[in-house]
């Protein structure tokens, strides 16, 4: 293997880590939102300021000055999923609790990314993959659910595992365009157009806590941190990275959060929490030792 594509996937590795811690933030920022937050609401405003910020720098570095055609399905797909994302995630969450709702919908995630990859883009994860994603379940279920009282709504763990799959549509979509559009360009059409398609749950809630100063500043951390800056990563690092490996690095989100919980949140800490949280730093470990293969070789070389 060249040395300038195992470094590429490296960066690209790190690329999408650290998007992925920067989503773990959000957990604790819609924590620090005023009482009467609506976690739908926030949703939205997060992708509604995140995707203007993304349009913002696209138009600033000159992304739509190629003159290339933009396919409509892959592009409308891409942008449907992360609408659909953020309705089945918080309606999953909303039937089922915050425990079963977020490890389903992240869990699911890189077990439906690694098949939608396969059968979209002929993409092997390989047993690494497998490993590394078990480990970073696992330890999900540890950090998330000790403690909780969990609920099982079918209805509920079907919505959570709908957002699952959407965003291993999206994911697998925006690769697509990344072959062909820069990656600003990508995102900035990604989140704007979903921004629209979930527009209209703004009109019917209650916004009159948005205007307090805490809330505006969760709701820019939340669209400039958590959307803006960790897409501008996520999409340079997935040009980089095969779809599957892309999804198990989310993992990084549970385990951000997990640590953001002990040290802001002064959550307690207990020993199947720290297991959890130590079991996705070794899938992400793991994984690790994968993304300096492309897929298809690695995939041959384990089959051996």
């Amino acid at each position: 293997m060249d040395k300038d594509v195992i470094g590429h996937n490296t960066a690209g590795y790190w690329l999408v880590f650290l998007a992925a811690c920067l989503w773990g933030t959000n957990g604790t920022a819609q924590a620090l939102a005023p009482a009467e937050a609506q976690p739908l609401v926030i949703g939205t405003l997060r992708i509604l300021v995140g995707g203007l910020a993304l349009l913002t720098v696209a138009l600033l570095r000159g992304a739509f000055k190629d003159g290339k055609r933009w396919p409509i399905w892959p592009t409308l797909v891409a942008a449907l999923c992360m609408a659909a994302y953020q309705l089945f995630f918080f309606a999953g969450v909303a039937r089922t609790g915050v425990a079963v709702g977020t490890i389903i919908g992240i869990g699911s995630s890189p077990i439906l990314g690694g098949l939608v990859g396969f059968w979209v883009r002929g993409e092997r994860p390989g047993r690494r993959w497998a490993y590394a994603t078990a480990l970073g379940i696992l330890g999900c279920i540890l950090l998330i659910a000790v403690g909780a009282d969990i609920q099982l709504d079918l209805l509920g763990i079907f919505l959570a595992v709908c957002a699952g799959l959407a965003y291993a549509i999206f994911t697998t979509a925006s690769k697509g365009l990344l072959e062909t559009h820069p990656p600003d360009a990508v995102m900035a059409v990604a989140f704007c157009l979903g921004a629209v398609f979930v527009l209209p749950t703004l009109f019917v809630n209650n916004l009159n806590w948005v205007v307090q100063p805490r809330a505006i500043l969760v709701v820019l951390h939340l669209g400039l941190l958590s959307v803006g800056l960790s897409y501008f990563l996520f999409s340079r690092g997935l040009r980089l990275v095969p779809v599957a490996t892309a999804a198990t690095l989310t993992l990084g989100e549970p385990l951000t959060a997990g640590l953001l919980g002990f040290l802001v949140l002064r959550e307690p800490i207990t020993l199947p929490a720290a297991l959890g949280v130590a079991m996705i730093f070794a899938g992400l470990v793991v994984l690790s030792g994968f993304n300096a293969k492309t897929p298809r070789s690695q995939g041959a070389k384990e089959n051996q």
